[in-house]
């Protein structure tokens, strides 16, 4: 398997232009939002009704336990955005279908018109995920690496990617 810095080489590569980077500050934290409302039902009482399980904590856990093997600091990292993520989207599944459908659509389709914009206005250039699907996982975790950058944090990290992404 590909290491983090192969993963995050490889989406770079599609996001060399700042603006598209921008648009998907915006763009992937509302996509999964929207992902998280959306699969947060059903829900099944786990613990005695004290949880509940839904399809979005599943898939938040299986997608922290890839975060974790590529790197455990970001893997936690991540962690806590996912369990956000969830908690977000039980908050949503908690409103009347309507509300819970007008959230997670909303968000959804609000959150790929801004993917689209950064790369077909900036980047000119199809997104990381449609040569590979993996690209959809990496998203979220190049927005928080990308942010930790901006912060002047990980600068290896930062500068290894670069290496490559410029190639």
């Amino acid at each position: 398997m590909r290491t983090l810095t192969d993963q995050l080489s490889q989406y770079a590569d599609y996001h060399r232009d700042r603006r598209n980077i921008a648009t998907h500050f915006v763009g992937i934290p509302l996509i999964v939002l929207a992902i998280a409302a959306l699969l947060s039902r059903p829900a099944w009482p786990v613990l005695s009704g004290a949880c509940l399980l839904t399809p979005a904590w599943v898939l938040f856990a299986l997608a922290t336990l890839y975060y974790l093997w590529l790197d455990v600091p970001l893997g936690i990292g991540m962690g806590i955005v996912s369990a956000l993520s969830a908690a977000f989207g039980q908050w949503a599944a908690s409103h009347t279908t309507w509300s819970w459908l007008a959230i997670g659509v909303g968000m959804f389709v609000i959150g790929w018109v801004f993917q689209f914009i950064g790369h077909m206005r900036y980047e000119r250039r199809k997104p990381a995920f449609a040569d590979d699907i993996i690209g959809l996982l990496i998203g979220p975790l190049f927005i928080l690496v990308e942010l930790l950058f901006g912060l002047g944090l990980m600068r290896e990290l930062h500068d290894a990617i670069e290496t490559r992404a410029a190639r």
